[in-house]
């Protein structure tokens, strides 16, 4: 994963009032609005942006300190020489759409969302993503200080899961380093802010995504947003009830487009929340390797919990004639060794299958209907 990549033709910063990205190869009498030859550009990406996802060579690690808000997001020190002209198309094109963010959201919706679904170019992760959710200008980032010298009575937790949170990636790792400090500091402050949900476990893999895009004041303010508004919230809850609505509509589309499997399960008394919890609960981040984890928390930033259905729905289906011949632990050690390594070429055939699922929202909403009456 990576959080600051350079480029010669654009440079990002942000700071507490707003978010400006300066772009030489523009005029200063750019129009205000996409143009035909933009939008064509747009259309070149969707098919093509793949190609800058997997570039293994622009791909950094995180170091050095992140802690300053007002720091820049996107690095401008390495030589021009390692930009394909491809992605100097992409700096150009997600220039414009985040500059002219408002008016872009608007009118060219789908595009965006579109484009979105072919991975946000790393270098533009951490302000795409603050965009899509609406955390750029939260009024609690001016709490975030004060709360980091306040005292959580979730701390003893926060610190004992801090070491099971993405253990082999560089930046949290070491024990008390900079990702181990600015996730503890993170959890804290939302524990605080929210102490119905307080800390709940899986959620520290959300905020090390995020941590590994941003500094951690917009890190916890994106974390806010996705709980508020993403049903993250409802999902953290002790009773965690949003997580069993979530289990009973999976398991009605799996009882629905694979009746076979679904019988199976039934027979070997497997249930849907052994293997599927994480998937809601993490987005997927405990299931696969980041580059492929990261390129669904794009879609869920976009589009919210139906891209947790549809891959669900997607990775049955292409496992299911292995799955109908294994018993209980096997299907265990299926899902656990051998499902989070079938996309190590790249997530474009899980998201392209992701997207022929039929996913009905009345349905859904029916769904929790009936749920909430058999709970009742």
């Amino acid at each position: 994963m990576a959080s600051q990549v350079a480029s010669p033709s654009a440079s990002l910063h942000t700071t507490s009032s707003s978010t400006t990205l300066s772009t030489p190869t523009q005029s200063p009498s750019s129009p205000s609005k996409l143009s035909p030859d933009d939008l064509e550009l747009l259309a070149k990406l969707e098919e093509q942006n793949r190609l800058i996802e997997t570039d293994s060579k622009s791909l950094r690690s995180v170091n050095g300190s992140r802690r300053n808000s007002g720091s820049s997001l996107v690095s401008s020190s390495s030589a021009s020489s390692n930009l394909s002209h491809l992605e100097e198309d992409s700096w150009i094109l997600w220039g414009r759409i985040v500059n002219e963010w408002d008016d872009v959201r608007k009118k060219k919706e789908k595009q965006v969302k579109e484009l979105v679904r072919k991975g946000i170019p790393h270098h533009f992760r951490a302000i795409v993503w603050q965009l899509l959710c609406n955390a750029q200008s939260m009024t609690i980032k001016d709490q975030y200080s004060e709360l980091l010298k306040m005292t959580s009575p979730c701390e003893k937790l926060i610190r004992r899961d801090i070491a099971r949170t993405y253990p082999e990636h560089n930046f949290f790792k070491e024990k008390d380093s900079l990702g181990q400090e600015v996730l503890f500091n993170v959890m804290k402050a939302y524990s605080l802010v929210d102490r119905e949900v307080g800390y709940c476990q899986g959620s520290a893999f959300i905020v090390g995504l995020l941590l590994m895009q941003m500094p951690e004041e917009e890190a916890f303010c994106v974390f806010v947003k996705l709980m508020q508004d993403y049903r993250l919230r409802e999902l953290f809850k002790p009773s965690m009830a949003e997580l069993g609505l979530c289990m009973y509509q999976f398991e009605c589309m799996i009882q629905e487009y694979l009746p076979e499997l679904f019988v199976h399960f039934q027979s070997q008394s497997f249930h849907t929340s052994m293997y599927a919890s994480s998937w809601f609960l993490t987005i997927f981040l405990t299931t696969f390797p980041l580059p492929i984890a990261t390129r669904i928390f794009d879609i869920f930033m976009s589009e919210g919990l139906e891209i947790v259905f549809r891959v669900g729905l997607a990775l049955l289906q292409m496992n299911q004639a292995e799955l109908m011949q294994l018993d209980m632990e096997g299907m265990l050690q299926h899902f656990q060794k051998v499902i989070p390594h079938q996309f190590d070429g790249g997530p474009e055939k899980l998201i392209q299958s992701a997207y022929q699922v039929k996913y009905n929202s009345k349905k859904m909403k029916k769904l929790e209907k009936e749920y909430t009456t058999i709970k009742t």
